[in-house]
């Protein structure tokens, strides 16, 4: 089979072939018909999060290279192995890559996504970018109805991660306000889950023109560029002194600073995105603002399942897809790195 991987970290991505491997026991082997390009692909394949004053998160240990990246994956089941009853041969499916060890307690109370020896799909074992992959159970295959596959496979990061983090400030922004920070691809598809989940006036800010006249045509009420010297303001007149949730998608110093910044009274910020840096907040903000401050990491294999229903009954609007050959891997994440990227760029074998 082929695969796009690298074989040191930030070197180009290169084409290779191996065997294509056969299931064994549970494991289900798919046939890849798109995968989805994420921007946390970038930081795994410069091997590092910024984690601020200089300082570096090594993201090379426990991963074994040359390695495929690639976690929004969506295919064909073309072979089981001998124990897999709940599987078919031809069943076209979503998978969930968000594996962990199974057995621990984290596992057990449905939590995976959070286990601390985990096997996520092109984020410690080989991925997507790849004509192949290997899937441990059929418990992490969803069905995903008439939805084109290249937006389908979407949903397994971008779509989940969105899905999760709204449901966190769900109560804090019904009948109130929702502040989207970014207008990326977890943005956008933040942007669409929020207009069939959350009973809110949603603002959405980016500081990219292009992406926040996206998110206008895509339903926001109102957008902001942050770097304005009076989006502060303007949020506080919106939001009748500050917002009451707000999910920052980007995840930058800059970024989160101004979603502390606009918080109302009572309010919740969820911390998302993984573009680095250092946030310092003045302590008695928390008490006097009453405020929370929280993070959040993609989604467990139930919100999965909660989605793809939302999705399968037409309630999720589609977000800006590009489809580009596998080959262009490479281009696509330089591509997103400099974020000039509207949506998800997904690639097909």
């Amino acid at each position: 089979m082929k695969s796009i991987q690298f074989s040191d970290y930030s070197a180009p991505l290169l084409s290779s072939a191996k065997d294509t491997p056969a299931p064994q026991g549970k494991e289900v082997l798919i046939k890849i018909d798109a995968c989805g390009v994420c921007h946390s692909d970038v930081h795994l394949w410069e091997g590092f999060f910024d984690m601020g004053d200089g300082k570096k998160a090594d993201l090379s240990a426990g991963r074994s290279l040359p390695f495929t990246l690639g976690h929004e994956i969506v295919g064909e089941v073309v072979a089981i192995g001998e124990g897999v009853k709940d599987a078919s041969i031809g069943d076209r499916r979503v998978v969930f890559p968000w594996m962990g060890c199974g057995s621990c307690s984290i596992c057990t109370a449905g939590d995976e996504h959070l286990c601390n020896q985990p096997q996520a799909l092109g984020i410690n074992v080989d991925g997507g970018y790849s004509e192949y992959v290997m899937v441990p159970h059929p418990r992490y295959l969803f069905d995903y109805g008439d939805i084109q596959p290249t937006l389908a496979c979407t949903y397994a990061c971008s779509g989940l991660t969105a899905y999760s983090a709204l449901a966190k400030v769900k109560q804090a922004a019904d009948r109130r306000s929702l502040l989207i920070i970014g207008a990326g691809g977890v943005g956008l598809a933040a942007l669409a889950i929020a207009q069939c989940l959350v009973d809110a006036e949603i603002i959405v800010a980016d500081i990219d023109q292009t992406k926040r006249e996206t998110a206008k045509a895509a339903g926001a009420d109102h957008v902001v560029d942050p770097r304005d010297r009076e989006a502060r303001k303007q949020i506080a007149k919106l939001t009748d002194g500050g917002t009451s949730a707000a999910v920052d998608f980007v995840g930058s110093a800059d970024s989160s600073k101004f979603g502390v910044a606009v918080l109302g009274k009572g309010a919740t910020l969820v911390i998302v995105g993984l573009f680095g840096g250092s946030l310092n907040i003045s302590v008695p903000l928390f008490p006097l603002k009453t405020i929370t401050v929280m993070g959040s990491y993609v989604g467990s294999l139930s919100e999965m399942r909660e989605l793809m229903a939302l999705a399968r009954a037409g309630k999720v609007t589609p977000i800006p897809v590009e489809p580009r050959p596998l080959d262009q891997a490479n281009a696509a994440l330089e591509e997103l790195r400099q974020g000039n990227i509207v949506g998800r760029v997904v690639l097909r074998p």
